[in-house]
């Protein structure tokens, strides 16, 4: 059988620790050749804390963990005696069912552009009021016209000397009112 992408269920908030488990696992029991990639989907994200920018992770699927396993009897047990396991997501409790390549594909690519550009962890949308925290505008409210999720910026329409005056700010520059 060929290596296969399994979604391996963790307890929330454990999936680094129950990677780290079946990284060593695989090792202590010599299981590599069964065993491809352990990883825990990712993606950066910028915050806005105390006027400093601040880059965190955010899981693209908390409690979850991605396997690549030519599936056996001893892979299961190896994988489903990991401390913090719940199991197996997809097919039957003894008889798990791999994602599609697509899938596996589609998770891997999103990881992959994930790295190149943090994203900001709050959405924005037109029509929404926000507060300006950082520039020139600082402590000015407005309204969000356009956002530009490519370049992380935001047309804000800002009243100005009792004139509505359009902005063009950094995610990092304003909060949601």
């Amino acid at each position: 059988m060929a290596m296969r992408w399994y979604v391996v269920h963790a307890y929330s908030g454990y999936e680094k620790r129950v990677m780290n488990s079946l990284k060593d696992r695989i090792e202590l029991y010599g299981m590599q050749d069964k065993f491809g990639d352990v990883l825990v989907p990712t993606e950066e994200v910028v915050e806005i804390r105390d006027g400093k920018k601040r880059k965190s992770e955010r899981k693209f699927y908390p409690g979850y963990v991605l396997v690549q396993i030519d599936m056996d009897d001893d892979a299961w047990h190896l994988v489903k005696d990991t401390p913090r396991v719940l199991g197996f997501i997809g097919g039957t409790a003894d008889k798990p069912a791999p994602i599609t390549e697509k899938e596996a594909a589609e998770i891997l690519r999103r990881v992959e552009s994930g790295v190149d550009k943090p994203r900001p962890k709050t959405v924005f949308e037109p029509g929404e009021m926000v507060r300006v925290v950082d520039g020139p505008f600082a402590d000015f409210n407005g309204v969000v016209e356009e956002v530009n999720y490519e370049k992380n910026k935001l047309q804000v329409a800002v009243l100005i000397f009792g004139r509505s005056t359009p902005v063009e700010l950094e995610f990092g520059q304003v909060e949601k009112a």
